[in-house]
């Protein structure tokens, strides 16, 4: 048996296929981040997990596509931990870009790629392989137009009274703002990113609020210019998307492509069903 994850900051998706290509469970877990969980974090939310446990001996093959896995020394953190788990079984462990490209563009077709979910990222596709320009540097210093990051913005506007009265008023009332929480839960808790990108449902359902409109095109257009304006060809291929950020905020997305004259793909909230056909193609 095969399985199959596709992991961001806040949630795992897990599929295990057969050798006649059927789905034998298909679960969730929390995000399996190892830029910011440790090796005992990351086990136990596998270990957890009824499916993942009860079949672990009998998968043969294990591809996991998730965040924080760009670079070398969390991506064999991961694969320790899978290694110990999944005993029988070969590990590929990839960034969650490749999961973005396997489930949204045609073979030998150039696209650039783009995840915007709990963080974001951006990637190119030559047609044949997948070609970085930047190196990801966390949800501190990069992810624009992220969950996180439009969580991070409207914290700062709320502490520094910037956000207008009657979305301040709104916003305190959604959530406990206060400080001593906010502080320890970002400080001293795992999975930070996932708390304050929490916070971007506020701002995907009030967009109608001329505030909450500035922040997201604020965003985006961040976004464009310093992930996807990168790539020389980027209003001569299609533009793909994967991510609820992404897919929530798919028309204001739209709209700022379309004033750079940039081609829009597909629009995706999750991965998963591109990934299965992928997959399923691997299964001789």
């Amino acid at each position: 048996m095969i399985l199959i994850a596709d992991s961001g900051s806040t949630k795992t998706d897990w599929i295990c296929l057969d050798s006649n290509k059927n789905i034998v469970f298909d679960t969730q877990t929390q995000g399996l981040n190892p830029q910011i969980l440790n090796y005992n974090n990351i086990e136990q939310r596998i270990v957890n997990n009824f499916e993942l446990y009860q079949k672990r001996k009998d998968i043969t093959h294990l591809y996991f596509y998730g965040a924080g896995c760009g670079t070398e020394v969390p991506r064999k953190l991961i694969k320790k931990v899978f290694e110990s788990i999944f005993e029988n079984s070969r590990i590929i462990v990839k960034e969650d870009t490749y999961a973005a490209v396997y489930s949204t563009v045609t073979v030998g077709s150039k696209s650039i790629v783009s995840i915007l979910g709990t963080g974001s990222n951006c990637t190119y596709y030559d047609g044949a392989d997948i070609v970085q320009k930047i190196t990801s540097m966390g949800y501190v210093l990069m992810d624009d137009a992220s969950g996180n990051y439009y969580g991070r913005q409207m914290l700062k506007d709320y502490f520094f009274n910037k956000m207008p009265p009657e979305i301040a008023l709104k916003f305190s009332k959604e959530y406990k703002l206060d400080p001593n929480i906010v502080k320890d839960t970002i400080y001293k808790k795992p999975n930070p990113q996932a708390y304050l990108a929490t916070f971007a449902k506020f701002l995907i359902d009030n967009k109608n609020n001329n505030y909450c409109l500035n922040l997201i095109n604020k965003g985006i257009s961040l976004f464009i210019i310093n992930q996807i304006e990168q790539y020389e060809d980027c209003k001569k291929i299609p533009l793909h998307f994967i991510g609820s950020i992404a897919y929530y905020l798919k028309d204001e997305l739209q709209e700022a492509l379309n004033k750079r004259d940039m081609i829009v793909g597909s629009i995706l909230k999750k991965p998963k069903d591109g990934l299965i056909l992928y997959h399923k193609e691997l299964i001789k």
